[in-house]
């Protein structure tokens, strides 16, 4: 509301870019969530989105830039916990721990109360303190009937505490536990259960693979000829083993991968501009699990 209309749709379409394709092209997310940026970096909308495109592509340090821009126009706390995660991808889990006891967190819902402690959780795996993330996880919520969004999340990572804790036979109840809340596939917990378990899943579709009439899996190793190539050089293998069998009486077989434009007026009088317009920044350091 606050950008003239064509500048604002102008924005609004490149923001609505970056929602849609955040979770399956991140990069060219970044890229438009970049354009945004030039056009209207006073909106808190739009360094909150410019944020979450720089997080997911573990550019933390941009990450974090933008969040703490976004909080100080908002004065919001909802962006505490992702803020101490990037602390957490910066290889500053101390840090992140020092914002879990932080009074911003009491102004969180309940929903980014568990946030902050999936963080807190990570940072002290990260510091290798595994019998503390177990602890720091353990909370009503975790074994409560009622599922949640962040309910498989939650269970997950107590799975995974406990197995650095090596309490693998616990880990398994939780990682079940966690399969059965995480209806929209938002962790491996069924994988994990799996690899427990030992159990192998195997690419049905894979070309390498062939499945016989009884359902077992067996690896062919690739010929690099065609079907019918080879389908012409088993029929030959026959002729040639009737003959030897004429002849001999015996069979033989065949074998057969400063970023702003503070020029806001120059940005919207060119509108809404392709992704290739945002200049990338080299990727920050990777995300810790």
């Amino acid at each position: 509301m606050s950008l003239p209309k064509t500048l604002a749709d102008d924005v609004a379409k490149n923001l609505v870019m970056v929602a849609r394709l955040l979770d399956s092209e991140p990069e060219e997310a970044y890229a438009y969530s970049r354009v945004a940026l030039r056009l209207a970096s006073r909106v808190a909308a739009v360094r909150e989105a410019a944020g979450f495109a720089s997080y997911v592509t573990e550019r933390y340090s941009e990450a974090l830039t933008e969040f703490r821009a976004s909080r100080r126009m908002t004065g919001s706390a909802e962006l505490w916990p992702v803020m101490a995660d990037c602390e957490r991808g910066l290889g500053r889990p101390e840090r992140a721990l020092e914002m879990a006891g932080a009074p911003e967190v009491k102004q969180l819902d309940k929903a980014g109360q568990i946030e902050m402690r999936l963080v807190a959780a990570g940072a002290r795996s990260d510091m290798e303190q595994f019998d503390a993330a177990v602890v720091t996880l353990e909370c009503p919520e975790l074994g409560s009937h009622s599922v949640q969004p962040w309910t498989a999340r939650l269970r997950y990572a107590y799975a995974d505490a406990l197995i650095g804790a090596g309490r693998a036979d616990e880990a398994r109840d939780w990682f079940s536990k966690a399969a059965e809340a995480d209806q929209n596939g938002s962790t491996n917990a069924a994988e994990r259960l799996a690899e427990i378990d030992g159990i192998e899943f195997v690419d049905t579709l894979d070309p390498d693979i062939e499945v016989d009439d009884e359902g077992d899996d067996e690896t062919a190793a690739p010929s690099g000829k065609s079907d019918e190539a080879q389908d012409t050089e088993l029929a030959a293998d026959d002729v040639e083993d009737d003959e030897d069998e004429d002849e001999n009486g015996e069979f033989a077989s065949g074998h057969g991968e400063d970023y702003y434009d503070d020029d806001e007026e120059e940005d919207a009088e060119e509108g809404f501009a392709p992704p290739s317009a945002a200049p990338f920044l080299e990727p920050g350091q990777g995300r810790r699990s």
